[in-house]
């Protein structure tokens, strides 16, 4: 009986909250690095489950409540969904899971808004009275509501441009920023009407729920495919958002603390990856470029030329007798899951005094850190890797560039052809490199579906092929010299 005082008292709640925090900002702290990224996320899920808890004994959900039940069945349905999701999930279709459980997040606030006006808004410890507080709360909670819809709606899109389910090029209708605008304005209208007072409230959150979706749909169906780790970073920051709006609305400690963290990270990671591509936010949610297969063409519209098809064998002798190889690698090496290859093939070429570095773009794969994992999964030493602004100044002294999988980072028409779509993209300066091997499966265009003429500089080599299978050949010939 004095112990259920006790855990339920205000002190003990809110020095767990403090604990959880603590622990949730220390975790994620870690994982700024691979060797410390396991035990981060470990420790910032304890700091989850311990805010969890505290929660629950907040609202006395462990003392006779008939939700208890509600609640163990739900966490039963999460983790059993969600473990064998997350183990069993490719690194290719990473980004797709991403996508998919930054949704979920968008969409429980959503949730959370409906329930609340279903049994009628009362923020948390704060009766309603005349004006004040509970209006402001509910003016958080409608925000949370609309921001989280439009998050849920819009990962969606995410997932299905990334899963190949939608075509990977915008899709836009006529009017289309305009279209928005009004879905937008006739959300907040609604949501002003409703924390104004009205007695049709139920009705009310439907439709701005309805219309949310709408515009979460609308607002990612014109972004094109290359656009999608922005994308994903964007929704993330929304999500995070409308978790601490929400929070805010029920004196919820954690879900403001968690959602601004979640929405300051994703806002601060959105700007820097629109930087890297030199486009902006609003230009990339007014739709972006991708999707479509385009003709290998000049920027005057005539025919690039032949390119040079290599071997295995003089792969390898190019780079068993090179001082210094650059690797850089892009999508195609998580289609092929090719890695633990490349890393064998690093260890090859270094066996023989080779120095070995990556380079890696800010946006190379389809979102924000994807060839970073990749490459810790294959447990490539972390001070290998360096990023673009990094390794573009080392390009002029590489004796050859092998790049496995990347198009459009290595394009560079971004720097040389004005009426290129990427025009002013920051890219892997890998053409000033002395030679250049590029590993691909065929000719086809990268994400952003435009050609890359780096294919037919005359220093540029080609080896087609599965970029896993490739990579073997080429090592066991290293070896073999």
């Amino acid at each position: 009986m004095i112990a259920g005082i006790f855990l339920q008292s205000t002190d003990f709640i809110d020095a767990a909250y403090i604990v959880a925090f603590g622990l949730m900002i220390y975790g994620m702290s870690g994982l700024t690095g691979p060797r410390t990224a396991v035990r981060g996320n470990k420790i910032a899920a304890v700091g989850m489950a311990v805010a969890v808890a505290a929660t629950l004994l907040r609202h006395g959900e462990f003392h006779g409540s008939g939700t208890v039940v509600l609640i163990v069945v739900g966490l039963l349905i999460g983790t059993a969904v969600g473990v064998p999701a997350a183990r069993n999930v490719k690194m290719t279709a990473m980004p797709q899971m991403v996508a998919l459980f930054n949704g979920v997040g968008g969409g429980a606030v959503a949730l959370i808004a409906w329930v609340e006006y279903r049994h009628g808004f009362v923020p948390a410890h704060h009766p309603p009275a005349t004006g004040g507080w509970p209006l402001r709360a509910e003016g958080f909670e409608l925000f949370g509501a609309i921001i989280g819809s439009i998050s849920f709606w819009g990962s969606n899109i995410a997932f299905g441009k990334l899963q190949e389910i939608l075509p990977g090029r915008p899709i836009k209708l006529p009017g289309q920023a305009v279209i928005n605008v009004a879905l937008l304005v006739v959300a907040v209208a609604v949501a002003v009407v409703l924390a104004s007072g009205t007695h049709s409230e139920l009705l009310f959150i439907v439709g701005i729920l309805g219309v949310s979706a709408v515009l979460g749909n609308m607002v990612v169906l014109p972004i094109g495919g290359a656009d999608m780790p922005v994308v994903i970073s964007l929704l993330n920051a929304f999500t995070g958002l409308s978790a601490a709006a929400t929070g805010l609305a029920l004196s919820n400690p954690v879900m403001i603390v968690a959602g601004m963290i979640v929405g300051a990270s994703g806002t601060i990671l959105t700007d820097q990856m629109a930087k890297a591509m030199n486009r902006s936010v609003p230009a990339i949610v007014a739709g972006g470029f991708g999707g479509a297969v385009g003709a290998p063409v000049s920027s005057a519209g005539e025919t690039e030329g032949t390119v040079r098809s290599t071997s295995a064998q003089d792969v390898a002798i190019q780079l068993s007798y090179a001082r210094h190889v650059v690797i850089a690698p892009g999508y195609g090496l998580a289609v092929a899951q090719a890695q633990h290859a490349v890393r064998e093939l690093e260890r090859a070429l270094e066996a023989k005094g080779v120095e070995v570095k990556y380079a890696i773009h800010p946006v190379a794969g389809r979102m924000p850190g994807h060839m970073n994992v990749l490459l810790a999964e294959a447990d490539v030493p972390y001070d290998l890797l360096r990023e673009m602004d990094d390794i573009n100044p080392e390009f002029p002294r590489t004796d050859v560039t092998l790049v496995i999988g990347a198009n459009d980072v290595t394009n560079p028409a971004a720097r040389n052809e004005p009426g290129s779509p990427i025009y002013g993209m920051p890219i892997l300066e890998v053409d000033r490199s002395s030679a250049v091997i590029v590993l691909k499966r065929s000719m086809a265009s990268g994400f952003a579906g435009i050609d890359n003429p780096l294919f037919y500089d005359d220093k540029t080599s080609l080896l087609f092929g599965d970029a896993k299978a490739s990579v073997s050949e080429v090592t066991a010939e290293v070896q073999a010299l």
